[in-house]
């Protein structure tokens, strides 16, 4: 991840899976099952800190108003807050302006709005779409609904075997004249791999091909400098950054958006509106239709700053750290299937042990506590290429411990046992 432009942080900022940092959670100071909840799905949503659960309920009690469309007080103090949103997103990513930076429900819908709209618009038959093995549902579906469309053909960069890389040798062979747009995973959701992904765009880029960075999981991880990544868009979700469910964003670069016809159509996004036909209005509103999310946005901007209280980069190391922890001591489990790669992880370890089905070790995790995933993490298409219908996965974030991962590998010992009788 890009270790530019992390934005402002404390002098002496609570340290990483500190108690005092802890404590800035409520949702962690409880017991489920009888036993102290300990929160490993992390890749699905992260919890909410105190600060970013104030903003939210005292924009609900001061300045709960529509935006853009009233002159009172209430209204100016709404649209006031969420343009100011917009500028923290832009500086948040580095992007020139805040007018590159469109509010959606998340990285699904973002990633939706520029297969729909840029790529009806720019995608022609006999055009390829390039993706990778390792892509979430959510960036393999909507293109292949505009391949329907259009006419396009699909195509995927390998994964190499169950290090969960990506076998780059072939990259240049899949950059191929005809390939319009690649699309594809900054950190893979079930792998842990961290891919290249200046280095994907560069490539790109000296080919005339458009890139889309699904940054979902690691927009809250570390810095993202989208100037650094030359990347065209850029799609992330606020709930897997500390903020509300319901927000998130895409980042385009000006001209691109600029050449972008709406995606969806209603109040805002126009300039004029006749019976026969209408104007639209200028970026990111083009974007916007109707009633945005604006308590999202609030709550969005309030994590986005406490984020960089903490420091960026020292929620990447952390990171890294606790990953790799992690897949030492499974490592060591007997019967352990471990997926992605050795070294160089991200934070979270996806596995299967002995045969115990996914679903069956979660629940029993569960009842000690932990807090887990089973399944196939919305990757469908990558665990038919690895043989497995789903694993079990523990992902991590900056409150959680070296104690909490060994506490996991204590249950899973358990689990073993239980499933060898």
């Amino acid at each position: 991840m890009s270790e530019a432009h992390a934005g402002p942080e404390k002098t002496n900022p609570p340290a990483v899976g500190s108690e005092a940092l802890r404590r800035d959670f409520p949702i962690l100071d409880q017991i489920v099952n009888r036993n102290p909840l300990i929160y490993l799905d992390n890749a699905a949503t992260t919890q909410k800190p105190r600060v970013v659960i104030d903003a939210l309920r005292n924009y609900y009690e001061r300045d709960n108003a529509n935006v853009h469309r009233g002159v009172h007080e209430l209204s100016n103090r709404s649209s006031a807050a969420y343009e100011r949103g917009r500028e923290r997103a832009a500086r948040f990513i580095h992007a020139k302006r805040s007018s590159e930076v469109i509010f959606t429900r998340g990285t699904t819908e973002s990633i939706n709005l520029v297969a729909q709209a840029w790529g009806t618009a720019h995608v022609k038959q006999g055009d390829t779409i390039l993706l990778t093995d390792m892509e979430h549902h959510s960036n393999i579906v909507p293109w292949q609904l505009l391949a329907e469309r259009v006419g396009a053909r699909m195509a995927y960069l390998p994964v190499a075997d169950d290090r969960g890389l990506l076998d780059l040798n072939q990259l240049d062979q899949k950059l191929t004249s005809d390939v319009r747009v690649f699309a594809f995973t900054h950190v893979s959701n079930s792998l842990g791999t961290v891919n290249p992904a200046r280095e994907f765009c560069r490539r790109a880029r000296a080919r005339g091909i458009t890139t889309v960075v699904d940054a979902a999981q690691s927009i809250g991880h570390g810095p993202i400098d989208v100037q650094e990544l030359d990347c065209d868009f850029l799609a992330f979700s606020g709930h897997k950054m500390c903020g509300p469910t319901g927000i998130g964003g895409l980042y385009g670069r000006h001209e691109l958006l600029e050449a972008t016809p709406p995606y969806q159509g209603g109040g805002d996004m126009i300039a004029t509106v006749g019976f026969e036909k209408s104007t639209w209005n200028q970026l990111p509103h083009k974007f916007e239709a109707g009633t945005p999310n604006i308590a999202g946005v609030v709550g969005l901007h309030a994590a986005m700053d406490y984020l960089d209280a903490i420091g960026r980069s020292n929620i990447a190391r952390y990171d890294h750290e606790l990953g790799a922890h992690a897949y030492e001591e499974l490592s060591r489990l007997k019967g352990i299937r471990l997926f992605g790669p050795h070294i160089g992880r991200a934070g979270l370890v996806s596995f299967l042990l002995n045969d115990v089905h996914a679903h069956d070790l979660v629940t029993v995790a569960d009842q000690r506590g932990i807090a887990l995933r089973g399944g196939h993490h919305c990757n469908q298409p990558l665990m038919n290429k690895l043989g497995v219908v789903s694993t079990a996965r523990a992902s991590f974030y900056f409150y959680n411990t070296h104690q909490e991962i060994e506490r996991l590998i204590e249950v899973l010992r358990e689990i073993q046992k239980f499933f060898d009788r």
